[in-house]
């Protein structure tokens, strides 16, 4: 039996990331698969990106999110949700850093700078980082994330890789947004 030191799990970002990939055997070979996937994956991040941004305006409890001004965005901001369309430039703006995030999955080695990113992408959705004026509801981000994980799934299912291959790459981005997942909602954990 191993012995985890779990008041580290909450204060050493390392350490957790760690626990996480060995708990759920996210490793190598998954890491491996990821990166295979780029070339496939990559020319679909656009449609995956607008299908993202299409479902996030179907409902004003996800899309009041983008009304304030986004960290790093200079442009005009909209004044309400009803003047903020999906051709919005700050629209643009985001889909921009989703694009960003999506192709960071598929191309960078997963080290100490890529955990802090994705704890990053976790903690700019609170008040913690990015604009004081956003917080995104931890319901919104778990949708999100399912939605995610369920357009990505339908994604590499639609490549037409090989059936083993195909599997083992499913089950490594399974893993990759359960690890996202957890570094997400570590941020909106509060003490009792």
């Amino acid at each position: 039996m191993l012995t985890i030191l779990e008041n580290r799990l909450e204060s050493d970002l390392e350490y957790r990331f760690q626990y996480l990939c060995n708990f759920m055997g996210f490793g190598p070979e998954d890491i491996e698969m990821i990166h295979q996937s780029a070339g496939k994956l990559g020319p679909l991040v656009p449609t995956l990106v607008d299908a993202v941004y299409a479902k996030l305006y179907q409902y004003d409890a996800t899309w009041r999110h983008f009304v304030p001004r986004q960290s790093g965005y200079e442009g005009e901001i909209p004044k309400k949700l009803e003047d903020l369309t999906p051709d919005h430039e700050m629209i643009k703006f985001r889909k921009n850093h989703l694009a960003r995030y999506l192709v960071a999955l598929v191309t960078k080695p997963y080290d100490t700078k890529m955990v802090s990113y994705l704890d990053m992408v976790g903690k700019i959705h609170t008040k913690k980082a990015g604009s004081i004026e956003i917080e995104v509801p931890l319901v919104q981000m778990n949708a999100l994330m399912g939605f995610v994980a369920d357009a990505l799934t339908a994604t590499i299912f639609q490549l037409g890789l090989e059936r083993t291959l195909e599997i083992k790459t499913v089950r490594a981005f399974n893993k990759l947004l359960w690890l996202q997942n957890d570094l997400i909602t570590r941020h909106y954990q509060v003490s009792l």
